[in-house]
């Protein structure tokens, strides 16, 4: 393991390391174990002020949003290059904080990462405005810039993905950023700070503060420094979050809940289908925004898909997650996991018959939960309408396509999707009908920096990845020039 992950941590401000101004500090747990393996500076309003004037002061001092878009872009393609020079220390970390079996870790989340900001590198080059044509005797054109102080409050199950969706394009357009990771998971956001600073991000231009929600978040939403919000998380949470920065006019992107169904029509090919399936539910232990949590079957091949999950699920590895043939790891905290626990515990009450799994596993003192398959719920039941974030599985089954998209578009969600079928003209038609940010077709989580994702619904709004989360970093000035 690095020395990093069992040093305590402090706030990053002006290129500085700082205690909280209270002396205030939290424990971070290895779930996988259940044991505190370092503490973290705890912040207060008063260091989030800090922060934000540090933002402030590098934003209008213009050693960063007045650079070039391609010399920002060469920064950039350095902290590329140092995240893959330090792929095995970032992955440990990862691990250690969040519970991710290290084997995903390090192609997945580190490399994500990696090409998150290469691509974003490359696309800083891009920014510019455009001349209209107009009837009027004058040279209209247009001029793309950055909005100025970006709050960025990211979640625990994937702190160092979704930090990077968010600095790597707020920084390419010129922005200054304030990150709040999540209190469970700040490990890596404090590692990411030093490696910013060491590729060449300038004093001020990034700042992290670590600390709960409540005190260090709801102080970085109301503070009047910052100029926009982007945040991923629940919901609930982010309703508030938009509410506040509405309140100030503030644009916002917000990556929300989800509970995404998976369709498997008749004319699927079972064998990939069932990998695609269990992908979907396990991967990162369910705690996935974008995991596929519903399953929808044609009842003709109901039964038979029920019987290969009860037979592949409870085979997929579940235990440390530093070993590397792990595929499930624990709960990212013992919160989690009885919230797991009590839905699965509703479901038994309201007639769900548990097709495998539906216990904890009792593995060194860790946050465990055996990977679980429901079958025989009613569409209305709270365990299929709500976001359970966690290794479950419900499994409905479906007559007609009319049925299958409607059961498809029946919760509050709009994430993402999956569509399982072999017909080429079946998939695109219930693609388009499918009420969600993202479509997969014979395949689950297909990401890549490229490729724009988020919600509608519930599920929030705006776009992380591609060319579409570096506009909404950006504000359009139009200049008309008389020729008269």
């Amino acid at each position: 393991m690095t020395t990093f992950e069992i040093e305590p941590g402090q706030l990053f401000i002006g290129g500085q390391w700082l205690e909280a101004a209270d002396g205030a500090r939290t424990e971070v747990v290895d779930p996988s174990r259940g044991a505190v393996v370092t503490t973290v500076a705890e912040a207060g309003a008063a260091d989030v002020d800090a922060a934000v004037r540090a933002a402030r002061a590098a934003f209008d001092g213009g050693t960063w949003s007045g650079l070039s878009g391609r010399e920002r872009g060469r920064v950039l393609h350095r902290v590329s290059e140092l995240i893959r020079e330090h792929a095995e220390e970032i992955a440990e970390l990862e691990s250690l904080d969040v519970g991710k079996p290290i084997s995903l870790c390090r192609p997945v989340d580190v490399l994500t990462a990696a090409d998150e900001y290469e691509y974003n590198a490359a696309l800083a080059q891009t920014l510019d405005g455009a001349t209209r044509d107009t009837p009027m005797n004058a040279l209209a054109y247009t001029r793309r810039g950055p909005l100025g102080v970006v709050a960025a409050i990211t979640p625990f199950n994937f702190p160092l993905v979704l930090s990077s969706s968010k600095l790597a394009p707020a920084l390419a357009a010129g922005n200054t950023v304030v990150h709040k990771p999540a209190d469970e998971t700040p490990l890596s956001a404090l590692y990411m700070a030093r490696l910013l600073q060491k590729a060449g991000v300038p004093d001020g231009v990034v700042n992290v503060v670590t600390g709960m929600g409540p005190v260090a978040g709801e102080a970085l939403l109301r503070h009047p420094g910052v100029d926009k919000v982007a945040f991923t998380g629940s919901t609930a949470v982010g309703r508030h979050a938009a509410s506040v920065a509405g309140e100030a006019l503030k644009p916002v992107t917000m990556e929300l809940g989800g509970n995404a169904a998976h369709v498997v029509f008749e004319d699927a090919d079972l064998e990939k289908a069932v990998g695609a399936v269990i992908k979907g539910f396990v991967f990162n232990t369910g705690q996935f925004c974008m995991g596929g949590p519903r399953l929808l079957v044609a009842r003709s091949v109901y039964s038979t898909l029920l019987g290969i999950l009860a037979d592949a699920v409870p085979g997929v590895p579940l235990g440390d997650p530093r070993r590397p043939e792990t595929v499930v790891g624990p709960m990212a905290g013992e919160k989690h996991l009885r919230k797991v626990e009590e839905y699965v515990d509703l479901a038994r009450k309201e007639g769900g018959r548990i097709v495998c799994g539906g216990e904890r596993l009792d593995l060194d003192g860790g946050y465990y939960y055996k990977p679980t398959v429901i079958a025989d719920l009613p569409n209305d039941s709270r365990v299929v309408q709500e976001e359970i974030f966690g290794p479950v599985l419900t499994v409905q089954p479906f007559d007609s396509e009319d049925e299958a998209v409607e059961l498809a578009n029946s919760t509050p969600y709009g994430l993402a999707s999956g569509v399982q079928t072999t017909n080429l003209a079946r998939a695109h038609r219930i693609a388009d009908r499918i009420q969600a940010g993202i479509v997969w077709i014979n395949d689950w989580a297909m990401l890549d920096p490229a490729i724009p994702f988020g919600g509608v619904k519930d599920s929030g709004f705006g776009r992380e990845y591609g060319p579409e989360a570096l506009a909404a970093y950006t504000k359009v000035k139009s200049v008309v020039v008389s020729l008269d």
